[in-house]
């Protein structure tokens, strides 16, 4: 399958390396230095977990042309830049574009490619757990599978074999939901507690698992998020996720001081945090709009987004 992964960070370069894996034709879009990375070393990543490297051939371009056409387009950019990369989006004539990663609207991002686009379009909503970093012209990247849970916002996707399709000869593993925007709004009620904790500490997280404090007030701030989005009607996905944090609770006190003392830790939570400012302040005021909405009492939450919001007036880095 003709396929574009429109982003060159740890995401979207996993993911790429997973779909040439899996036979497709596919096209990375990168720009500046990583541009320069890619077509000068290919497409090399450091499997954190797995000990070992890998080097693939792919294609590199810097922008997308209206003309050319994907059976599908991977959007894996951070929440920051979705709003300025959605013109060139709408103005090509592809029909199956899944946006990958962080997002606190996607109904807005799904109405806007419906009004603004040159042809039909099939949008879906996707989130890969993968973490890591870019270092030296490389990726690190960390995971245990290759996953991602996705879906549409209101119903089953009639063009899930499409996407099927793409990933048939890969061991990366889909999970589909008929609501996305709940899925996407659960997992900013799940992470920003812990990305606020990062922020506590400087990003040594060592001194987040030394912290009973903070381990607690991360437990009681993620559910604090779902009352918030429980009283707003929106169902907190995935269930699994959300009986091992409410009913299991030490049992994912201990899983947290656990993951806060491993390298894997620090790349999957602290590294992004510190890194991509921009992003926490958008989707920590983008929760803060449902908090005001839902009249929630949410203390534990406040006292751990006050850590970030120290940060608001110094330098912000974009990854």
């Amino acid at each position: 399958m003709k396929i574009l992964v429109y982003g060159a960070g740890v995401l979207g370069s996993y993911l790429a390396h997973v779909l040439i894996r899996g036979g497709n034709d596919v096209t990375l879009l990168a720009r500046n230095e990583r541009f320069k990375e890619l077509k000068n070393n290919g497409l090399v990543i450091r499997h954190y977990i797995q000990c070992k490297t890998t080097t693939d051939k792919v294609k590199v371009i810097d922008f997308i042309p209206s003309n050319e056409v994907y059976e599908i387009i991977f959007v894996v950019m951070q929440y920051t830049h979705l709003n300025s990369i959605l013109p060139c989006l709408s103005n090509n004539q592809s029909s199956n574009i899944i946006f990958v990663g962080n997002n606190a609207d996607a109904h807005a991002i799904n109405n806007y490619m419906q009004k603004n686009s040159c042809n039909e379009k099939h949008i879906a909503f996707g989130f890969q757990s993968t973490g890591g970093r870019r270092e030296n012209g490389k990726v690190i990247c960390v995971r245990i599978i290759g996953q991602m849970e996705l879906g549409g916002l209101d119903g089953n996707l009639s063009w899930k074999n499409i996407i099927d399709r793409a990933f048939k000869n890969t061991k990366y593993k889909l999970t589909y939901f008929d609501d996305m925007d709940s899925w996407l709004k659960s997992h900013i009620a799940l992470i920003m507690p812990l990305c606020y904790a990062s922020y506590a500490c400087d990003g040594d997280l060592h001194k987040v698992a030394k912290s009973k404090k903070l381990l607690n007030q991360i437990i009681k701030a993620i559910d604090e998020g779902y009352k918030v989005l429980e009283s707003l009607g929106y169902s907190i996905l995935p269930r699994n996720e959300e009986n091992f944090v409410r009913k299991k609770s030490y049992m994912f006190y201990l899983l947290l001081k656990i993951t806060m003392i491993t390298p894997m830790g620090r790349l999957a939570i602290s590294d992004h945090a510190m890194s991509a400012v921009n992003e926490m302040f958008m989707l920590s005021d983008a929760f803060n709009i449902l908090k005001q909405k839902s009249n929630i009492s949410t203390p534990n939450w406040d006292e751990l987004q006050s850590h970030l919001e120290k940060n608001r007036n110094k330098e912000t880095f974009i990854d």
